[in-house]
């Protein structure tokens, strides 16, 4: 895309949809249930919406709050923003009012596009709402609105994306249309797509893997096929649905993607039309990928397997895998490959010098993903965000806390984290946030919190209490009580699955809590 296209379609991102636009108007660009979007038709409605967010007082460099269901709304939403050279902070509907609240204020959200049924959850927010057609639902209050940080620059931001954060509070990870734009060129010609390809429009909006989704879809002039909630929740019907909609490109964090391969044991087998499954977001299962091979190969041709490592705030994606049959064989590894080309990955061991080969260390990644730093946070971002001399000349890395080892080949292998940051279903989750929730809570004299294997040897969150006054009777009185607290001040995703009362933490010798012995804790505990 030369300089003078990109000025006269805007931002990056629109430009790569309007490029698409000119290609091929009337080719499918979004489908939802039974109605299907033209690039042409969502272009429209998106350019309509743009207009009446203008005439409704949004002004470019604002940030505009998207607090709607997934769906064609959000996305002309999505379209609209970058339209008005804005950037959209993506609002899960279902977040607690109290979360959304603290996302509006942190990132000075100039106004929010949701809808009636939805209005009402912004809670204290003191900005203005519209509707998906721009009609204004609530005007400003009383109390003053924070004021919208301005954006100007050859690269502006494109979106706020909220992860979990250690302090208690979520952190806001601002992302450019520069570093979307140079995933994009980066990583697509690694796969064939073509634009009749269908695209599982599957993840929240509020989880990055999402805008690889859309991205990849509109990039290469395919179509994005919205998953409706219901249907994800219910591997069956999520897998009839693949089969039915004749999904090629499916995105999946592999926990969920170990539900679907089960799906198909209870179910039938449906024909899929699956060129390529991409995993992302957390520990590949090999095994998951192992069963699907075994239950789906006599029914029709396999897909390809990938598997990207990536984090929020290097964009989305930084390495790249084909997985072979030769790791099928081997289902303790987790294979991350290369670092995509526009990134650099280095593994640091101790005292800040590079990882043998063969040895662990922590992944710092640099290049042209690496976001702009964590909005309003000036003091975490120079601690995460840092400046680097790996015998390449300095440069300004992301460190992940992910480590990996690295084999003579060069060849990446995901070892896991050395904090108190986890993943489970995709989304980052800081066990210091939801303790800090727990320890909010009249009755709870301290909170720990720690990711263990269920029967179903996944991954979920447990918290153990010490109640004040000892243990609380009848227990699951208390238990549904500290659900309906937390549920109240985190989403559903960090709420902890189990809850278990103990009289004491087991503690080191440097005084710090052992969290890998929280469990003998709950099996001595009262």
């Amino acid at each position: 895309m030369s300089e003078p296209e990109r000025a006269a379609d805007g931002p990056p991102l629109l430009a790569l949809y309007r490029a698409a636009l000119r290609r091929a108007p009337h080719a499918p660009a979004l489908a939802d249930g039974e109605r299907v979007w033209s690039y042409a038709q969502l272009d429209a409605a998106a350019a309509a919406l743009a207009a009446r967010l203008r005439a409704a007082g949004v002004a470019p460099g604002e940030r505009i709050g998207i607090a709607l269901p997934r769906g064609a709304d959000l996305v002309a939403g999505i379209l609209a923003a970058f339209a008005l050279g804005c950037a959209y902070v993506p609002l899960d509907p279902d977040y607690p009012p109290a979360r959304l609240a603290y996302m509006l204020h942190d990132a000075g959200v100039g106004c929010v596009l949701t809808d009636a049924e939805h209005v009402e959850r912004l809670g204290g927010y003191g900005g203005r709402a519209l509707g998906p057609g721009g009609a204004v639902l609530r005007e400003p209050g009383a109390r003053p609105r924070t004021a919208p940080e301005r954006e100007t620059g050859a690269d502006p931001a494109a979106y706020v994306i909220y992860t979990s954060g250690s302090t208690g509070d979520p952190k806001g990870v601002l992302v450019t249309h520069g570093n979307v734009a140079a995933l994009l060129r980066a990583t697509l010609p690694l796969f064939d797509f073509t634009p009749a390809d269908r695209w599982s429009l599957f993840h929240s909006f509020n989880f990055d893997f999402s805008v690889w989704e859309l991205w990849g879809a509109f990039a290469t002039g395919a179509c994005a096929v919205v998953v409706p909630r219901d249907v994800a929740a219910a591997p069956g019907r999520f897998a009839a649905f693949l089969a039915a909609a004749r999904i090629t490109v499916l995105n999946q964090v592999p926990s969920v993607f170990k539900h679907l391969a089960a799906g198909l044991e209870d179910g039938g087998r449906p024909g899929f039309a699956l060129r390529w499954v991409i995993f992302g977001g957390e520990r590949v299962d090999l095994d998951a990928v192992s069963r699907w091979l075994a239950l789906t190969r006599p029914h029709g041709p396999a897909p390809r397997f990938v598997n990207m490592y990536g984090i929020t705030e290097i964009t989305v994606h930084a390495t790249f895998r084909e997985l072979s049959e030769a790791d099928l064989t081997q289902p303790a590894r987790s294979p991350i490959g290369r670092a995509l080309p526009h990134l650099r990955i280095a593994l640091v061991g101790e005292a800040g010098r590079p990882a043998a080969p063969g040895e662990v260390g922590e992944m710092y990644v640099a290049g042209e993903g690496v976001a702009r730093g964590y909005v309003g946070d000036p003091a975490r971002t120079a601690e995460r965000f840092v400046e680097r001399d790996f015998g390449a000349g300095g440069q300004r890395w992301y460190r992940t806390g992910d480590f990996a080892r690295a084999a003579e080949t060069g060849e990446l292998e995901y070892v896991g984290r050395a904090d108190g940051q986890v993943k489970i279903r995709g989304f980052r989750i800081e066990l210091g946030e939801v303790e800090a929730a727990l320890r909010r809570h009249p009755e709870v004299l301290d909170g720990a919190v720690a990711a263990e294997r269920n029967r179903l040897g996944e991954p979920s969150l447990v918290a153990y209490v010490i109640w004040r006054g000892g243990p609380p009777e009848p227990r699951q009185a208390a238990v549904d009580g500290l659900r309906a607290f937390l549920a109240e001040r985190l989403p559903r995703h960090v709420v902890p699955a189990r809850f278990v009362f103990v009289e004491r933490f087991p503690y080191g010798l440097s005084g710090k809590l052992d969290r890998s012995r929280l469990h003998e804790a709950g099996r001595t505990g009262p």
